[in-house]
């Protein structure tokens, strides 16, 4: 029987003091489908009043699609397209980076009302003939666009794709499921075979899988061809994720490509400032770190 692969977040900060744990990408998983990368926002008080330095400040993205998912607190979001949109729990914030696009995300609710933090955001690489298309902004909300389902002390919603016969508004370009899990103490789930790559992520509480314990703040890559049942030992948020490989993608910093080349293209337009900021949020943004010079 082949083993799942644990993934344990690691610290990073986006700047400002503001940290997430990062799973994905991982040095001996890159991706879990056209998943390519996933950070866990928080939990994270934030007081009234919080310095600008906290924000995310514009920066560029191409060859991916961004999704953004909060289980409390508020971001507001501003792209190159001219969207403005605050995103709150349970809604998506699914903005296509195409040949190119720059956003920004700033903690303006928590700075006016103070908030607590906590969400999580996944990059979705493009497959090839989808990389360079325009770009896109799409915010669904609600279960006739996000389904939702309950059962046997599980309650969950479809952030994106296709799983058990449901299928979310967000516009995909590839084969892919994500759903979030709210598991009451000792619910079970089962997740199936539906798709050959598939990860587990306990965002909140502690599951069993397989006789292992898994804890907050870590990621299971589960072994091909299995359903597995997920045992919540106690209240847990559980994040279910996976899909039909995609092929080998590159990142540089913000940006994915199956291109070398395109990196380093994009990444000359952001040191020459050759990529229009975000529509009312132009007055700053993020340089290009020295190492992905």
């Amino acid at each position: 029987m082949d083993a799942h692969l644990w993934i344990e977040q690691r610290p990073h900060d986006l700047g400002g003091g503001f940290k997430v744990g990062r799973l994905l990408p991982f040095r001996k998983r890159r991706m879990v489908g056209p998943f390519i990368f996933f950070d866990h926002m928080g939990p994270m008080q934030l007081a009234p009043g919080i310095p600008r330095a906290l924000d995310v400040r514009p920066h560029p993205h191409i060859g991916l699609s961004t999704v953004t998912y909060l289980y409390s607190g508020a971001i507001t979001h501003r792209d190159s397209l001219g969207c403005h949109q605050e995103i709150r729990p349970g809604e998506v914030n699914w903005m296509t980076a195409g040949r190119g696009i720059t956003h920004s995300e700033r903690l303006e609710y928590a700075r006016t009302h103070g908030a607590n933090m906590h969400g999580a955001q996944a990059w979705v690489a493009l497959p090839e003939a989808h990389e360079e298309d325009e770009p896109s902004f799409h915010h669904l909300q609600g279960a006739a666009q996000l389904p939702e389902f309950e059962e046997h002390g599980v309650t969950g919603r479809l952030i994106a794709g296709r799983l058990d016969g449901q299928t979310a508004a967000v516009p995909v370009y590839s084969p892919l499921f994500y759903q979030h899990w709210d598991m009451r103490a000792e619910s079970v789930r089962s997740l199936g075979t539906q798709y050959p790559e598939r990860a587990v992520y306990v965002a909140w509480g502690e599951i069993e899988l397989d006789g292992q314990v898994v804890s907050a703040g870590r990621m299971l890559v589960l072994a091909p061809g299995r359903a597995v049942d997920i045992r919540a030992r106690q209240p847990s948020i559980v994040m279910v994720l996976g899909g039909e490989p995609i092929g080998e993608r590159h990142i540089s910093w913000n940006f994915v490509s199956s291109s070398r080349e395109r990196l380093e293209q994009a990444r000359a337009d952001w040191r020459m400032q050759r990529m229009p900021l975000p529509v009312g949020d132009d007055q700053e943004f993020i340089p290009l770190p020295s190492g992905a010079a």
